[in-house]
């Protein structure tokens, strides 16, 4: 059977898949934290998955491509200085980079893409999310994954477009946008909605998570499904065949 190795395996994601693993036909390699050597773990699993923080993914994968080992990224809030390490290390082994491993998320991805490409940009797009109050990054990595999806639709990409929580005079809606807010409160997983709006009429595409597990679920599928791709980077709708 496959080894998973968890980086961040001490944190609520971590725990989460390991609780999976056996039960989605794996096997666990072992767990990595802040103070063990990431090396090791690369060696011994036959893909890793990284649930820790945006600071530990520069060693993290440079272990993984030391060792040769596809590895699935679910860390959120990385800057575009790590998207570029990530993308420099597909060209040796296989990396999924996501903002979010919910198969329900990667379906809704797909639908929002379609939408924006179908509907003209007299449809406003903004982008809600909500989660617990102890989360540190906004908008969400989830959030941004929709935008990203949104914007492609739409032949550009989410820099162009996004405008960030309004305050104050800001004047009217800028036709084309895509308007990103956050919410933080309570102990919420994660609900997100990609509203269109038009003149008469308004579509609201969302997902919201009710268990914790539905990630850690989609995360070992795409473990499962990295570990026999060719280098590259690759994305959760790869592993839907979206």
């Amino acid at each position: 059977m496959t080894a998973i190795g968890i980086y961040g395996s001490a944190g609520r994601m971590g725990r989460a898949i390991a609780q999976l693993i056996e039960d989605e036909g794996a096997t666990l390699a072992g767990g990595c934290d802040s103070h063990d050597d990431p090396t090791v773990l690369a060696k011994n699993a036959d893909v890793l998955v990284d649930f820790s923080i945006a600071g530990a993914l520069d060693a993290h994968l440079a272990a993984a491509r030391a060792a040769g080992t596809p590895i699935v990224i679910g860390t959120t809030g990385l800057s575009p200085v790590q998207h570029a390490a990530i993308d420099a290390a597909a060209a040796d082994i296989a990396v999924l980079q996501t903002g979010n491993t919910s198969l329900g998320i990667t379906l809704l991805a797909n639908l929002v893409r379609e939408a924006a490409a179908r509907l003209g940009t007299d449809w406003d797009i903004e982008i809600t999310e909500m989660h617990h109050r102890h989360k540190v990054d906004a908008p969400s990595g989830t959030a941004l994954l929709l935008g990203e999806a949104a914007a492609a639709g739409r032949g550009h990409s989410l820099s162009d477009l996004r405008v960030d929580g309004r305050a104050g005079l800001v004047g009217a809606r800028t036709e084309g946008t895509i308007g990103m807010a956050a919410l933080r409160g309570g102990s919420v997983i994660g609900d997100h909605e990609v509203i269109f709006a038009a003149e008469g009429e308004r579509l609201t595409l969302g997902h919201f998570a009710q268990d914790r597990s539905i990630f850690a679920r989609g995360a070992v599928r795409a473990a499962l499904w990295l570990a026999g791709q060719a280098p590259g980077r690759y994305r959760m709708g790869d592993v839907l065949g979206l």
